[in-house]
Formats: structure tokens, sequence, C-alpha cells
């Protein structure tokens, strides 16, 4: 990642970048016992959903995450939903970064964050980074990711604190009346193929095999690689999507956004995971229906929503940036996304005979 200026109070970014230092000194002086010295923050480059800030006292280093400014859309980018994830995943097989402090009115800074530990980790966003990796190490992160999903999907949700988190029942014709909405609610261009694509998956819904904790945005740029290990997940990341429902759309997630040499690349990922060692979509399909005991035979249904579901978000982001909302750098190329996306959406449900 990029390290953009420290963002503190009188500093010359962007006034929507700022974070009020002082008022944010005060909320963390008191939640930590103490600070060791002036606080500091910087935007953190690359987050294009919720803006994420590096935070130090100068002994101690923290994450903040806050919503982003401008339009958002009801039940999305809602910071509780990753605080409560988060503590109830903290010391679970599932590694998560531990919550240091959560704002929940935005008294503080004008809208609802909260402050968690900074891992020792980097995140492979880029081809570039990703060929920092060595092919063995590529190999064991690709399964790696596998294993912690499946780690996720395994977890009693009544045993941490989760047992009323979300509604199973009926989760997937929910997502697709929810991503119509979505849809409906902000886009900058009209495109049909949207709504016949969910019309498509509507009168193909495959019945739920099984139902558990969903990340909902379960990718490679959100996993943190272990500095000492960087074939190993040290940390999942950004669980603004959260969720207990059909677990199958986490894995249709992970391989719309799992690149291969050769193929269509997620416009996402730009071919993070098309090197040499990663393994297949089909080898990290067959991990996954070998560890979890999940029969994968609508796959290809799951694939198509994610697809669907990941040009909407994009769409919106476009539309945030439009109205210049948006903080930081990346924002440009996200409305020409859109369109790759849906098309390759259409090819997959064409191919694999999805609805009428």
């Amino acid at each position: 990642m990029s390290s953009p200026p420290s963002v503190e109070s009188g500093a010359t970014a962007p006034d929507e970048a700022q974070l009020d230092i002082a008022a944010l000194g005060t909320f963390l002086d008191a939640a930590t016992g103490g600070l060791a010295g002036p606080l500091r923050a910087r935007l953190l480059a690359g987050g294009r959903s919720n803006p994420t800030y590096a935070v130090t006292d100068g002994v101690r280093d923290w994450i903040l995450r806050r919503p982003p400014h401008g339009l958002v859309l009801a039940s999305a980018h809602d910071m509780g939903r990753e605080v409560r994830v988060l503590r109830a995943l903290h010391g679970t097989a599932v590694p998560v970064p531990e919550v240091i402090a959560f704002d929940s009115d935005g008294g503080v800074l004008g809208a609802p964050f909260y402050v968690m530990e900074r891992l020792d980790g980097t995140v492979i966003s880029t081809p570039a980074e990703a060929a920092t990796l060595d092919p063995a190490d590529r190999r064991r992160l690709g399964e790696s990711m596998v294993d912690t999903l499946v780690a996720l999907h395994k977890v009693d949700a009544d045993a941490v604190g989760l047992g009323n988190w979300g509604r199973p029942e009926g989760f997937l014709d929910r997502q697709l009346r929810l991503w119509r909405r979505q849809w409906a609610a902000a886009h900058t261009a009209e495109r049909p193929q949207v709504d016949a694509l969910l019309d498509r998956l509507g009168a193909a819904v495959p019945t739920t095999r099984r139902t558990g904790i969903v990340h909902g945005d379960f990718k490679i740029d959100n996993v943190m690689v272990a500095a000492t290990d960087p074939g190993s997940v040290l940390g999942v990341l950004d669980w603004e999507m959260s969720t207990r429902g059909d677990v199958l759309t986490d894995v249709g997630v992970l391989l719309s956004f799992w690149d291969e040499p050769g193929g269509v690349h997620n416009p996402v990922t730009r071919g993070s995971s098309a090197l040499p060692g990663f393994p297949s979509r089909a080898e990290i399909a067959r991990r996954y229906a070998a560890a979890s005991g999940t029969d994968l035979a609508d796959l290809d249904w799951y694939v198509v929503l994610a697809d669907i579901k990941i040009a909407i978000i994009l769409e919106q982001i476009h539309a945030r940036h439009v109205q210049g909302h948006t903080v930081g750098d990346g924002f440009d190329d996200v409305g020409a996304m859109v369109d790759p996306l849906l098309a390759r959406a259409v090819a997959r449900a064409d191919a694999a005979g999805i609805g009428p």
C-alpha cells in the first residue's frame, strides 16, 4: 500500500479525508488507557468502499474504519455489523483482528467508526504484489484461503453469540431482491442485462445445502498475509457484508474474484491470482467440497450471482465518485469495471443453462 501524508488538524489533505484528530485522540486515550504521544492518522490507499485509516500514537498502531462519505444505501456500510462479527470470531479458528474501540452513534467523528489492532502482514491487491510471492507460497496461500473459508463456515453461530445473526431462511431469494433494489437505488446508466440476469437466477434458485456465517466479500485482497509466512492467512478483513445464510455464496464470490491464466479476469483483481503456483478454480472448488463435505453441483449459479453483486457494488461506488463523495485514489476506473462483469455473468449463465 502507498503511504499518503499524515491527516491531522490543519493538514492540506481534502476536507473529507480529514479526521478530527483532537476528538479521536480524546476517545482513544480513554479507550486504550492512555496514549503514548500525539495521535497521527493517514488514509490508506486501496479502499474503494469504507475509508480505512492507519492510526498511531508513535508506539502503538491501529486501523480505523468508518462508512463512506455521501450516499450510503440502507443496510450498507454498517459498522456495528463489522464490530459484532469481529468480536464474535476473535479467538476462533478464523483469524481476525481484535476490536479496540467502537463509537456506535457517530458522536466523535460525525459517523460511526471502530478501531482495531493493526496486524503485522501485507495485503495482496495487485498482480505485481502477487508476483513477489514464489509459486510454492502462492499455492499455500490459495489453499490457506480455502481452509480459512471452510473454518468460517464450520463456526457454530450459536456458540459465538451469532445465533440471531441474519435470517438464513429464504436467504437466496432475499439476496436477489436486495441486489435488484440496490441497483434501482444507485446507478448511472441503464443496463437491462442486470434485471434480465436477476430474473434468470430467480427462475433457477438452488436448494440451500448448508447455512452458516457468511463473509460476503471473501477474496484475495480481503485477507492479510503473514509477513513472516506469506503462504498463510494472518487475518480476514472487511466484514461489512457479513451475515448468516447460504455459505456457498462465499464460494461464488471467491471464484468470481479468482483469476486464471488465459481467462477473462475480474476487473477488480485484474489477474492477481493468474500466476504460476496459485491453485485453479477447479482445485479450489474440489478442496472446499472435500474439506466441508458440501455438494457444489449448483456452483455456477452462485458465481453468476457474485458477478452481478460485484458489478452493482462497483456501480454504487462509481455513483458516489461522480458525486464527489469518494476519498483517496483509485476510483476513476471503477465505472468501466461494471460492463465486463455483467458480460461475463451473461456468458457464464448461458454456458451453464441458468434460467429461461
